[in-house]
């Protein structure tokens, strides 16, 4: 493990061809010997070649951004979304033990029933309400199969060379000067991907207690909230139109309030920066921002 106790870091990253995963190959590149493989590289849910690959790249680090994002198609798809979402994450952490490394995984905020009405902490009991949020439930779970694991749940990922997530689409709406439909009725704490990399990086580098983390930017919106800051900062090109949960027919049901805390982050002094402030960054990053 000499890689961890000061020399260069070997990482086998996952998923690397995902929004997260080609922020992390991008900032970490400089940092480790990096080993970055997308879905036609490594399919985690083939338990064979998950532990041949882990054996001959030995790393000291694996950061899994594998995952069946589909909410709704996991409805449908349960054995695709346990697959990946769960299966292969056991997968990996049996394979990472083997080697004696750290996991780094991600979960989400869908693992709550959102019946609460502050920011959930590590802590709070999880109650997944869909397929979607058992199988990422069931894959916190097997990366304890690491003894040196950390999973670090994450919200509303935004951002990024393969933006696609809500966010992305609402702002993309927005700066065309389209029409943009928002709850108003669901409340999220959003998470940059250039700070949820940083972040991961901090926790590693801090070897921190193994275990959950809550890894999303400060504070809690409703979508609606969230879509006028983005429409001011992109110069009011847009129109917001609120809608309510039960006005729109999902396959799988969100949870109202899944607004999440940092706790543990910030009792080791890893502050996330605000919802505001990450989203003022992403536009000016992506050079979009409307008139002052």
């Amino acid at each position: 493990m000499s890689g961890l106790d000061g020399g260069r870091r070997r990482v086998l990253l996952t998923g690397a061809g995902g929004q997260l995963g080609r922020v992390i190959a991008q900032a970490w590149a400089d940092r480790v010997d990096l080993t970055a493989l997308g879905r036609a590289d490594l399919d985690i849910t083939n338990d064979d070649a998950v532990a041949r690959v882990v054996e001959s790249v030995r790393p000291d680090l694996v950061v899994n951004c594998a995952a069946y994002n589909d909410v709704d198609g996991a409805e449908d798809a349960a054995v695709e979304a346990l697959d990946t979402n769960a299966f292969g994450v056991d997968a990996l952490a049996r394979a990472t033990a083997a080697v004696d490394a750290v996991l780094v995984h991600y979960s989400t905020d869908f693992v709550f029933d959102g019946l609460a009405s502050s920011p959930y902490t590590e802590d709070a009991r999880p109650g997944p309400g869909s397929v979607y949020a058992a199988s990422k439930l069931l894959g916190e779970w097997f990366a304890a199969a690491c003894p040196r694991h950390y999973v670090l749940r994450v919200e509303s990922l935004f951002g990024g060379p393969a933006a696609r997530s809500s966010v992305d689409r609402i702002k993309e709406r927005l700066q065309a000067g389209g029409e943009a439909r928002v709850f108003h009725d669901r409340t999220v704490s959003p998470s940059y991907v250039e700070d949820v990399a940083r972040a991961t990086w901090s926790l590693v580098e801090r070897t921190a207690p193994a275990g959950v983390y809550h890894c999303v930017n400060e504070g809690a919106t409703t979508w609606l909230e969230l879509g006028r800051e983005l429409n001011r900062l992109l110069g009011g090109r847009g129109t917001l139109v609120p809608v309510s949960v039960d006005e729109v027919p999902l396959r799988a049901r969100r949870p109202r309030y899944a607004a999440l805390a940092n706790a543990k982050l910030e009792r080791l002094g890893v502050r996330m920066p605000t919802w505001q402030d990450a989203l003022a960054r992403y536009i000016m990053q992506t050079g979009q921002a409307g008139p002052a």
